[in-house]
């Protein structure tokens, strides 16, 4: 029984486990596969990117207050972060990593902080 790669139908000549002839036909079988997540991914991965630089270029020491006018001109997206802290007081942060916003008041401003 003759097996063939799974990229490009060539005939395999080796272990009996091989499903590529090259490793181009193994990552290029791959991309293919993961094309669609991967996409998605990169463009979440760039949101918290950049909320990550605007938090940290607007809260240089490790505590701060900013307005959210400032935030959306800067293109800050309230959307994307990667956790929530709730305190025992009830106030919720929302973290991108170790950079915080907590919502003030009205959500017209914010507090900023970096978590060490």
């Amino acid at each position: 029984m003759d097996k063939h790669c799974l990229e490009c139908g060539e005939k395999l000549i080796g272990r009996v486990d091989k499903k590529f002839c090259s490793d181009y036909c193994r990552n290029s079988y791959h991309n293919k596969l993961n094309k669609d997540s991967k996409n998605l991914m990169r463009n979440i991965n760039n949101i918290l990117r950049k909320n990550y630089r605007i938090l940290e270029k607007l809260n240089p020491e490790e505590k701060t207050k900013t307005s959210k006018t400032k935030l959306l001109a800067e293109g800050f997206n309230f959307q994307y972060f990667t956790s929530i802290y709730t305190t025992q007081a009830g106030k919720t942060y929302f973290f991108i990593y170790n950079q915080g916003f907590l919502p003030l008041d009205n959500e017209e401003y914010y507090a900023l902080v970096k978590r060490n």
